[in-house]
């Protein structure tokens, strides 16, 4: 290895050059650069801020909003410190105050640029600030390591540490380039997929399974170019993967069959679209409202506010009830029972008035209200209403209906009977004497 100088070396280079007029001039230069980009920031913040908002274009706004708050001010800075160093070239040597503060830039903008991209794409905040630590030491680390002359050694150390496998070399500088290239190309692929996802969110010209469909489909596509473009960026010939493609295809036809079996009926879920978020489904003993549809598994979330992962291979294989499949509307039926004493055509009338009266209930089609049987121990009715809301739940609207008729029923003093039973006694035989 050449040799390379010390930090305390690097810090009195450093400090002679500030001491110096130009590197006064240098800093006085980056000083202005910072002013200008503050200045700049500051006009395109409050300009985004205060800007009338148009009808459907929140969400860019919002974005643009956060991509200028997060984002100008290093990039403006950047920017206005080239351009100054071009400046600066034309006129005199170019002092290393300035090529230092470019450097700083760049990592600091490196490091704005992952932060902007990961509060776009996570909604985990702890992985979300995980990431960012192994980021920022990664990237400050490396800034010191050239700062101080050392970082061209390192990476020749590391490419000289190989191994070779056939015609195929891996040493330690392909793996960290393989590592940071997944790592850039798959928050790139997360990005568009996300800003793929919001667009179709906005299209009308698809329904919800189909613009579900396309984004998942997209997010794959993406993703799987992002992991190909960084094996051939890393160097590693594709060709060579070819044995590891069949051992996965093993796999996936003995261990990772039940994965594969899943993610396949969600595709096949997506596209014939049988079930749509928003749909009100029962699986089994689980009924609910269809939150969102997942690679492997589906979201049903009930009313007590349970949310049940059902996979998908489930929903293929077993006999599901879709409540709102090709219509939301959904027929409750509502028994009632009075006593033999009472007229059956003024509870009916009473039992029409009170489903007319409640908010949930459609008048089209219109309530009825049947006599269904002479019961043993009273006359048996039965409503019969609909409502277009079945994700609200069934047994609220019963219970609403029911004290409406029951609060009527008292008014108008009709009974409800209650099971009754006759027990005759034979009288016992005369004892024998």
């Amino acid at each position: 290895m050449s040799e390379s100088p010390g930090f305390g070396s690097f810090l009195a280079e450093k400090v002679d050059m500030l001491l110096s007029p130009d590197g006064a001039f240098q800093l006085g230069i980056i000083l202005v650069c910072v002013l200008g980009a503050w200045l700049l920031k500051r006009t395109v913040s409050y300009r985004l801020q205060f800007r009338t908002r148009e009808p459907g274009v929140e969400n860019r706004r919002d974005m643009l909003a956060s991509a200028a708050s997060q984002l100008l001010f290093p990039a403006a800075t950047l920017a206005f410190m080239l351009i100054a160093r071009g400046i600066v070239s034309r006129m005199q040597a170019v002092g290393s105050w300035l090529d230092t503060g470019l450097i700083l830039l760049a990592a600091w903008l490196v490091i704005r640029i992952a932060a902007f991209t990961f509060s776009r794409t996570s909604t985990d905040a702890q992985s979300t600030r995980s990431a960012m630590k192994m980021i920022s030491v990664f990237v400050w680390g490396a800034v010191v390591l050239h700062l101080l002359g050392w970082l061209e050694d390192i990476v020749t150390w590391m490419d000289q540490a190989a191994i070779v496998f056939g015609e195929t070399r891996f040493s330690l500088l392909t793996v960290l380039r393989l590592i940071v290239s997944i790592a850039v190309l798959l928050l790139a692929a997360q990005w568009l997929s996300k800003i793929v996802e919001r667009q179709l969110e906005r299209s009308h010209r698809f329904d919800v399974g189909t613009r579900i469909g396309i984004a998942k489909f997209s997010r794959f596509t993406l993703l799987a170019l992002a992991i190909l473009s960084s094996l051939r960026m890393a160097g590693i010939d594709l060709t060579a993967l070819a044995v590891f493609g069949g051992a996965l295809g093993v796999g996936l036809g003995f261990g990772l069959q039940r994965i594969a079996s899943n993610i396949v009926s969600g595709i096949i879920l997506v596209f014939d679209r049988s079930i749509r978020p928003g749909d009100v489904v029962t699986v089994g003993d689980s009924m609910g409202e269809i939150k969102a549809l997942r690679a492997r598994y589906v979201v049903v979330r009930s009313r007590d506010g349970v949310e049940t992962l059902i996979p998908n291979e489930t929903l293929i294989t077993t006999n599901v009830i879709n409540w709102t499949y090709s219509d939301r509307r959904v027929r409750v039926k509502i028994p009632v029972q009075i006593s033999y004493s009472d007229d059956p055509e003024q509870a009916m009338r009473i039992m029409l008035d009170a489903a007319r009266a409640n908010s949930r209930v459609i008048q089209d089609p219109q309530p009825v209200c049947l006599l269904t049987a002479f019961a043993d121990n009273g006359i048996n009715l039965e409503l019969r209403v609909w409502i277009g809301d079945p994700e609200e739940g069934l047994g609220s609207i019963r219970s609403e209906v029911y004290l409406s008729v029951w609060r009527e029923f008292k008014k108008q003093q009709i009974t409800i009977p209650f099971p009754q039973r006759d027990v005759y006694i034979k009288a016992s035989p005369a004892p024998n004497h």
